[in-house]
């Protein structure tokens, strides 16, 4: 047999395969995509149930993304608990369009301490955020999915507006989970009318702990505090 130099033909295409069908139409379109969600958001709950299960404390859901083994310290093993103060990593999400449950898929940060990203120090140098667990001032979903987490471990928190920065009255309890006659308007934007802004703005609780340290990130924190978000934490040391 002769060898011929050169490239080898791409490999024939089966009549009817999937990479061939088309849509022909924008409801077809829209039908193709619609059915390649459902599939996508299928797949991501298969591989959440095989990962680590949620877990409830209170009215927190979070999830162990990284469950480091306690190491051995003076008072035992450094693990904390209601009463310790703590230093932690944090970065606070807008849930993406990936997110079935509130913990999963990738979004966008609105504000962070301690993971290198903009305005992320709130004084130069002053990477974490300290405090101590039990805390009236620190919003409970923190307070209440902290202890038991070992330090260099790892956790999704999801912050229902009634357990982050949403003011406990029940004119602003209307947010997802919420109960009150308040917050209606839920809607994910960019910019909004001055007086919505205001009359929304009533119910941030600025307050409560962490809070943005820079005016930018106040802003974003402004549009999103009645929505769910998600918390990703990590604990650096118990004291």
């Amino acid at each position: 047999n002769a060898l011929v130099k050169g490239n080898a033909p791409p490999p024939k295409k089966k009549v009817g395969s999937e990479s061939e069908v088309k849509c022909r139409n924008v409801e077809e379109c829209q039908e193709q995509a619609a059915r390649a969600e459902d599939l996508r958001m299928q797949q991501e709950a298969e591989r959440a149930a095989s990962g680590p299960k949620p877990q409830v404390v209170g009215k927190t859901k979070f999830v162990d993304v990284i469950e480091d083994t306690p190491a051995p310290s003076d008072d035992g093993l450094r693990t904390a608990k209601d009463g310790d103060t703590v230093e932690v990593y944090f970065k606070i999400l807008k849930i993406g369009k990936r997110s079935f449950d509130g913990l999963s898929g990738e979004g966008t940060v609105v504000f962070s301490r301690g993971y290198g990203l903009e305005d992320d120090e709130k004084v130069p140098g002053d990477r974490s955020f300290k405090f101590k667990l039990g805390d009236g001032e620190v919003i409970r979903a923190l307070n209440d999915s902290v202890p038991g987490m070992a330090v260099g471990g790892l956790r999704r928190v999801s912050v229902l507006p009634q357990n982050g920065w949403e003011k406990n009255t029940k004119a602003c309890d209307g947010g997802p989970g919420g109960s009150g006659t308040g917050g209606a308007l839920k809607t994910d934007y960019v910019v909004v009318p001055t007086a919505t802004m205001v009359e929304q703005e009533a119910c941030f609780d600025k307050a409560k702990l962490p809070f943005p340290a820079t005016y930018a990130q106040e802003r974003r924190m402004a549009q999103r505090f009645d929505q769910s978000l998600i918390m990703e934490v990590r604990l650096v040391s118990v004291a």
